[in-house]
């Protein structure tokens, strides 16, 4: 059997850290029917596994979250053969035992983006995919048994809300996404999460807690350039864990994502329109979801 190829998307911090890492580059250069990725996909092995690398902000941070090529992203992935995806981004937390420097395996959203492309399927028809456990169960119960071989607080589960940005959470809006339960905030992971599962992909997000947000006021002794330093090295702790976390994975035995997965069967009953009114020329463009 061909070795499987997994996909990784690097958010802030984790880009660097493991694009450098892999080892016989091939950089393949991307076109999708949704444009280019957000750069040049990193195909390379990181120690036995081999890897599809994409740093979601691209080269040099360009993208900001509203406007990252998220479509274009996982359709690239899968088309090169991707059907594990494993993806990081950076988070505020807003709850006090999520920790600056922690890792948190994400199991649900609350998704208020409005400016994104969510589906691939516009032009397609109405498809309607089952996304009430939007990360895969067996993907993040691997990820969390190499997160108890390393040093580091990692916490199994954990509900983010996905703001539009790119400005930050006033304190109001802080504090009310507290009330609602949600124990992260970041800008990243929607409609990432929504187009992976379309695209018939196992998907999971490892969530680098940066800073407390801003519910918890900040210590008013310490200037602008000292917050922006503590959080930076914030997220400079989490992104090592999150390098150790994911090469521990990349280790274990077992991938438990196989094609008996139902993140992998998304689309078996998703496609509500009637097939012979389907244009054939947007079917065939779209091919690479079906696979």
């Amino acid at each position: 059997m061909p070795q499987r190829l997994i996909g990784i998307i690097g958010g802030s911090g984790l880009g660097d850290a493991i694009g450098a890492q892999l080892k016989n580059v091939v950089l393949e250069d991307m076109d999708t029917p949704f444009g280019k990725p957000s750069g040049p996909i990193r195909v390379g092995e990181l120690g036995s596994a081999r890897i599809a690398f994409l740093a979601r902000h691209g080269a040099g941070h360009r993208y900001n979250p509203s406007v990252v090529p998220y479509a274009a992203n996982i359709f690239a992935l899968k088309k090169l053969g991707v059907t594990t995806l494993i993806a990081s981004g950076a988070v505020g937390s807003l709850q006090q035992e999520v920790a600056p420097g922690h890792l948190v395996l994400v199991d649900q959203f609350i998704d208020k983006t409005f400016r994104r492309q969510n589906t691939f399927f516009d032009e397609l028809g109405a498809v309607h995919c089952e996304f009430a456990q939007p990360c895969c169960k067996r993907l993040r119960e691997k990820l969390m048994l190499a997160a108890e071989q390393i040093d580091t607080v990692t916490h199994a589960d954990g509900t983010y809300v996905c703001m539009e940005g790119p400005q930050f959470s006033t304190r109001a809006e802080s504090l009310m996404h507290r009330q609602w339960g949600a124990d992260l905030i970041g800008m990243t992971a929607m409609p990432e999460a929504k187009l992976a599962r379309e695209a018939q992909m196992c998907y999971a997000l490892i969530a680098l807690a940066s800073d407390y947000d801003c519910w918890r006021e900040h210590d008013a002794a310490m200037d602008k350039q000292g917050l922006l330093a503590e959080i930076i090295g914030n997220l400079t702790k989490a992104t090592q864990n999150a390098v150790a976390l994911i090469e521990k994975a990349l280790k274990l035995d077992s991938l438990p994502c196989d094609d008996d997965c139902d993140c992998r069967k998304s689309l078996e009953l998703a496609v509500w329109t009637a097939p012979e009114t389907i244009d054939v020329k947007s079917k065939s463009a779209l091919a690479p979801l079906f696979k």
